[in-house]
C-alpha cells in the first residue's frame, strides 16, 4: 500500500490573495468555488497535487522546510523577472557564471521557492 499526495498545503494570512499570486505563477485557475475572504483556497494544477492555501493566525518567521521548485517554459532569468513583476521578492542568487544554478524568490507572504533552469537553458549548456 502507498499514499498519494493530494495537495501541498501552504499556511498564510490571506488564502485568496496568495492563491491569486500562485495562479499567476502557474497559469492555472483557482478552484471555481473560491472567493475573497475564504479561509481555504486552491490552485488547480494541470498535473499532480493541488496547491492548497490555509489561513493561519501567525506570520511566517523562519525558512521553509519544504518549498516548491519551478522549471519555467521560458529562460530562468526571464521567469525571475516575470515573477518579480507579479509580486515575488528576490531572496538569494545561486546562479553560476556557466548558466547552472537557481534563484530563490519569495511569494508575497514570504514563502521561499526556487526558479530552476528551463529545458532550453539546460540544452544550451549541453549542445
Amino acid at each position: 500500500m502507498v499514499s498519494v499526495v493530494q495537495n501541498v498545503a501552504i499556511d498564510c494570512a490571506d488564502p485568496y490573495e496568495l492563491a491569486r499570486f500562485w495562479s499567476g505563477v502557474t497559469g492555472r485557475p483557482l478552484h471555481p468555488e473560491d472567493r475573497p475572504g475564504d479561509r481555504e483556497t486552491q490552485v488547480v494544477l494541470a498535473e499532480g497535487p493541488v496547491l492548497h492555501f490555509n489561513q493561519v493566525p501567525e506570520a511566517k518567521t523562519i525558512k521553509n522546510r519544504i518549498h516548491l521548485c519551478l522549471r519555467p517554459e521560458t529562460s530562468r532569468d526571464q521567469e525571475v523577472d516575470r515573477l518579480l513583476g507579479l509580486g515575488a521578492t528576490f531572496v538569494a542568487d545561486h546562479r553560476n557564471p556557466d548558466g547552472s544554478g537557481w534563484a530563490i524568490l519569495a511569494d508575497p507572504e514570504g514563502n521561499e521557492f526556487c526558479v530552476l533552469r528551463s529545458e532550453s537553458d539546460r540544452a544550451a549548456m549541453n549542445p
